[in-house]
C-alpha cells in the first residue's frame, strides 16, 4: 500500500471514531511527532522553510518539473 492510500485509510478510520479520548490521543500523538520533527531541523533549514512559505504567499511559484530541472 502506498503512502497516499495509507493516509486515506487512516483518515477514514479516524472519521469513523466515536471515542473522544482515543481521538484526543491520536491528535496528541500527531502533534508530538510534528513537534519532534520541527525540533530536529537546523536553524538554517527553518529559515529556508520560512523563506519558501513567504515566497508562496507572494505567489512566487514554479512547477515541480521546473524545480527538478533547476536542481538537477
Amino acid at each position: 500500500m502506498d503512502s497516499q492510500t495509507s493516509k486515506i485509510e487512516i483518515a477514514k478510520l479516524i472519521l469513523e471514531l466515536e471515542d473522544p479520548k482515543l481521538i484526543n490521543r491520536i491528535h496528541e500523538m500527531i502533534l508530538d511527532e510534528s513537534s519532534k520533527f520541527r525540533k530536529s531541523l537546523t536553524q538554517h533549514e527553518k529559515e529556508e522553510i520560512k523563506i519558501g512559505i513567504e515566497q508562496l504567499n507572494r505567489g512566487e511559484r514554479i512547477s515541480f518539473e521546473d524545480f527538478l530541472k533547476k536542481v538537477s
